[in-house]
């Protein structure tokens, strides 16, 4: 028997011991006895990091929406799969059982597939988090449609963008979404990036604002009416391991977003083990994850994780600070939950407010606390360890990204020893490393370098969308035959891992990676800019905040300085989103480059930081004196 659930620290090394030593027997175990397939696979993987390659279980048939619902029908079919806790509090939470799951996804396959979407045909999401969107993702795994769920903050430049990149048929979406007292026109967005994208010609609409929106004739419909009028019962599409099951885009350093491929078998198998162990969850736990379903946590720790091993996951519709800071905790209170998975930005924005929001909430239940999208700073450790978990419940600092599919580094809680800050130790089948700048991996402990992983691990990305050249120099072109991951990594004397941030151009706000390259694309549109660059600087609420230093022309220096930075924001928030807009703007004439033309970010970022002491030698620079005349203005 494979351990599928890890309970004590001397099983840990065993179990990973194993994972290293025999990878393909370890994760063949755990596929075999924890998940129904319609046929075995042929090879459990075949790899090769040199073009990169990976397929995992290949030769296997499956359905992931018969592992995350159908087998569970027979023995919990009455337990409840889903909890949507609603926006505005005076609203009744709905329970969705597993059985009640199964007939929503049916109808919703059917409609999709009456409405000629099949298997392999891409699929926009783009809806607030209400259940049709988790149904919206199950029913395109269940006819094998390749979902792309666009997180429904994101202007309707950022929407066609991937709309367009993907080839997207279909756009499912709603009239409006609620965010705290702010409604949002959702529909107005979707027409207007609509306006840039030929091949979509259906929108399917869901009633949740009951606005007044524009429906255009033989391209949308009210999708209430067609959910009525469908079957409840549909044969799942027998999908091959390595079918893709989606695509999710992520920033990138340069250029446009990357369409990051996820396939169904690995992502499925690993999901669903990491789910497991990093929240230590049991048969009756309520688990809550705080993460929109836009972005990878939701994915794989709001929908296939949870699901896949039976669970009750709760999905929020609204924010941590509506109707007041206390929300979260009255949530916990309410619905019991055990595991409660949130991001540093929400811990630190939390902590500001007054103890009487936590402390008028019972907060018993709560067994794991978790935190993602960034390294989680001591204070903010100490103040969700102390207040949240009263000093009883682990927290597991998880370390993933959207390319990895699921947690790669965390602490097993009742199992690993924690530290603050640290992400502690690589979960069983992971195989980190650290490298040196020459390339070389750093064997011994107490050391930091960039962090790489060595062997393929089941629910890694195969491939960016329409461009596998751009996957290979992104991933595993700086280091030989290693997944390079674009973070810098520090491990302690016992082979502990803290992770230390990017060393790329992404820059985390909010738990968000944002590329500065698409922002600074938006700010370089308004017509009195010249350059600009971004940095990212410490934010004591979202972790970094960004920082532009921008050249204006002639034309604009005569403009008035807090009217440019408005619309330099205005002009952001349409073409990436409000959650990019700059903290601070900087006015410059010029900016820090290197003879060949590249602007040095590393001496804009310590200026933004305030180290301005250990720069570093600037007078290789094609224009060093621009260097002294940004210190001297520094806001």
């Amino acid at each position: 028997m494979s351990s599928y659930h890890i309970k004590n620290l001397e099983e840990y090394y065993k179990v990973y011991r194993k994972s290293i030593r025999e990878p393909e027997l370890f994760w063949e175990e755990i596929a075999e006895e924890h998940f129904n397939w319609h046929k075995k696979w042929d090879k459990v993987l075949s790899w090769d990091f040199k073009k990169p390659e990976v397929k995992w279980f290949d030769g296997a048939k499956l359905n992931i929406t018969e592992n995350c619902i159908d087998r569970h029908l027979r023995t919990r079919g009455n337990k409840t799969a889903i909890i949507f806790e609603p926006n505005n509090p005076d609203e009744e939470a709905l329970h969705i059982t597993y059985k009640q799951l199964h007939e929503r996804v049916n109808r919703l396959a059917n409609v999709l597939t009456n409405k000629g979407i099949k298997k392999g045909d891409r699929v926009c999401i783009y809806l607030p988090m209400i259940p049709e969107l988790a149904v919206s993702v199950l029913a395109c795994a269940r006819i094998g449609a390749i979902h792309s769920v666009v997180f429904a903050g994101f202007s309707a430049t950022a929407l066609a963008t991937r709309i367009n990149d993907s080839g997207c048929k279909m756009v499912l979406t709603s009239d409006g979404s609620y965010r705290g007292n702010k409604t949002i026109d959702l529909k107005g967005i979707v027409d207007e990036a609509l306006t840039k994208c030929p091949e979509v010609n259906s929108v399917l609409v869901v009633k949740r604002i009951h606005s007044e929106i524009t429906m255009l004739a033989g391209r949308d419909n009210w999708l209430q009416p067609l959910l009525n009028e469908a079957s409840a019962t549909y044969e799942p599409e027998i999908m091959n391991a390595e079918d893709p099951l989606f695509i999710l885009y992520t920033s990138g350093s340069t250029g446009n977003p990357k369409g990051m491929v996820h396939t169904t078998a690995g992502y499925m198998v690993y999901t669903a083990y990491t789910f497991k162990n990093v929240f230590n969850y049991k048969e009756d736990d309520i688990y809550w994850c705080t993460a929109d379903i836009g972005w990878i946590t939701g994915h794989s720790y709001i929908i296939y994780g949870p699901l896949a091993n039976g669970a009750t996951t709760v999905m929020f519709e609204g924010v941590p600070s509506y109707p007041d800071y206390g929300r979260f905790w009255k949530i916990v209170e309410k619905h019991k939950v055990s595991q409660f998975y949130t991001a540093p930005t929400a811990i630190r924005a939390l902590a500001k407010e007054k103890l009487d929001y936590v402390d008028q909430y019972n907060l018993s239940s709560l067994k794991v606390l978790g935190t993602v999208g960034e390294p989680i700073n001591e204070e903010a450790w100490h103040w969700y360890n102390d207040n949240i978990g009263k000093k009883k419940s682990p927290i597991v600092d998880t370390w993933w990204q959207t390319e990895t599919g699921g947690i790669l580094i965390s602490p097993i809680p009742y199992v690993t020893p924690t530290i603050p800050t640290f992400a502690c130790l690589p979960l069983p089948g992971v195989q980190p490393c650290l490298m040196d700048e020459n390339g070389k991996e750093i064997k011994t402990n107490q050391v930091d370098g960039r962090l790489c992983i060595k062997y393929p691990w089941p629910s890694m990305a195969r491939t960016i969308w329409g461009d596998h050249q751009r996957y290979k120099e992104t991933y595993f072109s700086a280091y030989k035959n290693t997944y390079f991951t674009g973070d810098g990594a520090l491990r302690d004397t016992v082979g502990y891992y803290r992770i230390t941030g990017r060393v790329d151009d992404v820059i985390i706000v909010s738990g968000h990676n944002l590329g500065t390259a698409p922002i600074e694309d938006a700010i370089n549109e308004h017509p009195a800019v010249a350059e600009s660059a971004i940095v990212g600087f410490p934010d004591d609420i979202r972790g970094n905040a960004l920082y532009g230093f921008v050249i204006l022309k002639e034309t604009g220096k005569d403009r008035k300085q807090e009217n440019l930075r408005k619309e330099i924001n205005q002009l952001i928030t349409e073409h990436v989103g409000p959650i990019a807009k700059l903290k601070k703007i900087q006015f410059t004439s010029g900016l820090p480059k290197t003879r060949s033309g590249k602007i040095m970010r590393r001496i804009l970022r310590k200026i933004a930081c305030n180290e301005t002491e250990h720069l570093g030698d600037t007078s290789t620079l094609l224009n060093p004196e621009v260097v002294q005349e940004i210190i001297g203005h520094v806001l």
